[in-house]
């Protein structure tokens, strides 16, 4: 047997695998907040787009505020000061229910894409028409259209309803075209994906999510979260805690998988943000303009061509 052969195999292939290099964790960076103040935030966007705003006695001390994030803070706060714009994100959530997790978790998601500096907007789909060919200018339906195209990025969170997405959440999608005249308003934005069970935990949501993400031309992160028995996830209501407030997840694997999840994707979005013109570049659309135009130039030839035979036509007629 030859010396280079693992008698004990190498089931996961880490021979293969590339050294890892580790970050090393900046203390100035750790424990910072970027989010927008009261004072520098739009008064009627904070009101209307922002539910997920806790008061600022328990957004400094809550587990959020606590989590060591210095990698992603500084990549953040080094891009808004190149660019003086902060990441747009639009988070999508799918149930009508009053105590809907799909909609905490949303929440939570938004809070902590909101420390990392983001300005988060949630779409809430309450009075959302059901996909039609007769209310495209319908309040909701642009409202809806009109984010997809300010935003840089998207979260998706649905419930896993039936063994797949709630019709609400689909019927969000449905609303969003894959383009209005020359704009596509989900072309080349990054997508990141969350699902909520009942039961014990399943992938069939955030698997249809990626399709649908993949259809809209959309990036999606890698990291997803699933998270079962959701009902078993959340604090109560009410009486709310004096450190974290209602309705705040608890502390598990769950929780800090859906932390890496925002994380990796505000690190995406901030690489891909200034490319979106190139990635959205093709060789058949720019063959097609070309065709396009061609055939725009030789119309006006022939057009110029006509006029140009009348006015002749015309001058020998007055001579004659």
């Amino acid at each position: 047997m030859p010396e280079t052969m693992r008698i004990d195999g190498d089931l996961n292939n880490t021979s293969a695998a590339r050294e890892v290099t580790r970050i090393d964790v900046d203390p100035a960076y750790s424990y910072r907040s970027l989010a927008l103040s009261e004072t520098e935030d739009d008064e009627t966007i904070r009101k209307v787009y922002r539910p997920f705003l806790l008061s600022p006695e328990i957004t400094s001390r809550d587990w959020i505020s606590k989590l060591e994030l210095s990698t992603v803070v500084k990549l953040a706060e080094d891009d808004f000061q190149k660019t003086g714009e902060r990441l747009k994100v639009l988070v999508l959530y799918g149930s009508l229910r009053k105590r809907s997790f799909s909609r905490l978790l949303a929440f939570e998601a938004s809070r902590i894409l909101f420390r990392l500096g983001c300005d988060v907007r949630v779409f809430d789909p309450t009075g959302l028409p059901v996909k039609d060919d007769v209310q495209q200018n319908h309040h909701k339906v642009q409202e809806l259209r009109d984010l997809s195209r300010w935003s840089d990025g998207h979260v998706w969170i649905s419930a896993e309803q039936h063994g797949n997405l709630t019709a609400v959440f689909k019927n969000q999608i449905d609303w969003i075209p894959l383009s209005v005249g020359s704009v596509r308003p989900t072309q080349g934005r990054t997508l990141a994906i969350a699902q909520v069970s009942g039961g014990s935990q399943s992938f069939n949501a955030v698997n249809s999510l990626r399709i649908l993400g993949r259809w809209m031309r959309m990036f999606v992160i890698p990291n997803q979260s699933s998270v079962p028995k959701a009902y078993t996830q959340f604090t109560d209501e009410s009486p709310e805690d004096p450190i974290e407030g209602s309705s705040r997840m608890i502390p598990s694997g769950n929780r800090m998988r859906i932390v890496d999840c925002m994380e990796e994707f505000v690190k995406y979005t901030i690489l891909m943000r200034p490319h979106f013109a190139l990635f959205g570049d093709r060789c058949s659309e720019r063959e097609e303009r070309a065709e396009k135009e061609s055939k725009e130039t030789e119309k006006a030839r022939k057009e110029a061509e006509e006029q140009r035979v009348e006015v002749d036509d015309a001058v020998v007629d007055r001579v004659e």
